[in-house]
């Protein structure tokens, strides 16, 4: 019993021998306040610090890019009169996309028809001179002068016909040019040109952009410390390092991906270069702009003590840890964090294995407070989260 319980108490009995009743009452209301019931212990969830080897990630922020994206002009000026393509769809190589009006490419093609014609006779005929007069002027029946003439004129004739020619091929390009068709196979993109534009101009803007994605092509930015670490652990392991992807939902990509190559040089106003990699895309479900984020398992850490992330708290550059000891007591830890593995955070210094952290409930616990922990269950469904190789810094994305 405490001080104030004793005094109400002695206060009671002189009262009840005072046989004053009103007063009793008032006392018995006024020490029932102060008596006030302890505040319940809390309740936390706590995680065991773990020991086992784990793989080191390391992760970069990049963006999806086609394959192969091919941009699709006019190479003619005409007026356009169809469009044959669904925007947004799978095209084949050679399938028609958009179409010219033909009509005036048609008749410069039957006019340079003509003019082939037409030279075509005058070489004949030329020909024809030059037979006669070269026996002639063999047994000097003709003067040199004249058989010099007609070989010029039969040259001459030859040469309009090739040039005339040429002007039929290029009749029947330009021609053929008014159907605009898909250099590759891949997703066809939405049309930049309507129907009536005249397109073709120097000033013309591009009509479309296809765009190869399967395989897909993610681009990534790396720190010139990752990109030189990265190089020293791929070199002879460029086949069989998988590539993990997380999608801006923060899934994971079903197909693993592969390195392909590395830009000639760093950009010097980042200090990053460019890197890519190549994800398998069946049913081209992944398109060229999207968000990223690419992971590798470059090392493993050897007897890693791990905690769950969310037990970690970052005060003023720093990381402490909630730790209930044997007696149900919490004591605030400082903590060396290292990698991050997954959903799980490797601790350097400050953890021994065994021990319960609080990994629910950090934030209303303070030193020596008794709680009650029970065994943390992490979400069900949750998407892991990438893991990175050091306490979050900046990541630097592509273009």
């Amino acid at each position: 019993m405490n001080g104030v319980s004793r005094t109400c108490g002695i206060l009671k009995i002189a009262l009840t021998f005072l046989l004053l009743p009103g007063a009793m009452a008032a006392l018995a209301t006024a020490c029932s306040r102060q008596e006030k019931a302890p505040p319940p212990v809390p309740t936390v969830e706590t995680a065991e610090v773990i020991l086992r080897d784990v793989p080191i990630y390391s992760d970069w922020v990049g963006t999806t890019e086609g394959l192969v994206n091919a941009t699709i002009r006019a190479q003619v000026t005409g007026y356009l009169i169809k469009q044959n393509y669904q925007e947004g769809a799978f095209v084949k190589k050679g399938d028609v996309l958009f179409e010219i009006d033909a009509r005036p490419f048609e008749a410069v093609l039957a006019e340079a028809e003509g003019v082939l014609a037409r030279n075509q006779a005058r070489w004949v005929n030329a020909k024809a001179d030059l037979d006669r007069i070269a026996p002639l002027a063999e047994a000097n029946a003709l003067s040199e002068k004249e058989l010099d003439a007609a070989v010029a004129a039969e040259g001459s004739a030859q040469a309009d016909v090739q040039a005339a020619r040429a002007a039929v091929v290029k009749a029947r390009v330009d021609l053929g040019f008014t159907k605009i068709t898909s250099p590759i196979d891949g997703i066809a993109g939405i049309a930049k040109a309507q129907i009536g534009d005249l397109v073709g101009t120097p000033q013309g803007a591009e009509l479309t952009t296809v765009s190869t994605v399967d395989p897909i092509k993610v681009y990534i930015s790396a720190s010139e410390q990752e990109y030189l670490k990265f190089m020293r652990q791929l070199t002879g392991r460029e086949q069989d390092l998988a590539l993990d992807l997380f999608l801006a939902d923060g899934n994971l990509y079903q197909h693993k991906g592969r390195f392909v190559f590395a830009d000639r040089q760093v950009n010097v106003k980042t200090g990053t270069i460019t890197v890519a990699a190549h994800f398998p895309n069946p049913g081209n479900v992944l398109r060229p702009g999207q968000f990223a984020r690419v992971r590798a398992a470059l090392t493993f850490k050897k007897n890693a003590l791990l905690v769950p992330q969310r037990a970690v708290t970052e005060l003023q550059g720093g990381y402490q840890v909630a730790v209930v000891d044997g007696d149900a007591v919490v004591r605030i830890r400082p903590v060396k964090a290292a990698e991050r593995s997954g959903s799980l955070w490797a601790i350097d210094e400050g953890l021994a294995a065994g021990e319960r952290v609080v990994v629910e409930g950090v934030q209303k616990v303070t030193e020596g407070m008794k709680v009650n922990p029970v065994p943390f269950k992490p979400p069900s469904g949750n998407a892991v989260a990438p893991a990175q190789s050091a306490p979050p810094a900046s990541r630097v994305p592509n273009r």
